[in-house]
């Protein structure tokens, strides 16, 4: 008796678990996902992106000015592409 009810209990959870595992296999569900992903991958590359360039005119300056060049400019860091 407690050998069928186990194996009741099992064979319910596994049910469930395969339910669950389908339901996140359905194109919404996927394409949401990867939206999201996506997004923020996205948002990363922006934030590393800007902070290279407002990195890159930072040491270019340092440059400049440590080997006299002479278009040393103050760094502005609301410029677009860092220039």
């Amino acid at each position: 008796m407690i050998r069928r009810l186990f194996y009741m209990a099992l064979g319910a959870y596994i049910a469930l678990w395969v339910s669950r595992r389908l339901q996140a296999l359905k194109p919404d569900h996927v394409a949401r996902r990867v939206a999201g992903r996506a997004s923020y991958a996205a948002a990363e590359a922006r934030v590393f992106a800007t902070e290279v360039r407002r990195l890159a005119a930072g040491r270019e300056h340092e440059l400049r000015a440590l080997y006299g060049l002479d278009s040393v400019r103050e760094i502005h860091h609301d410029v677009k592409d860092g220039r």
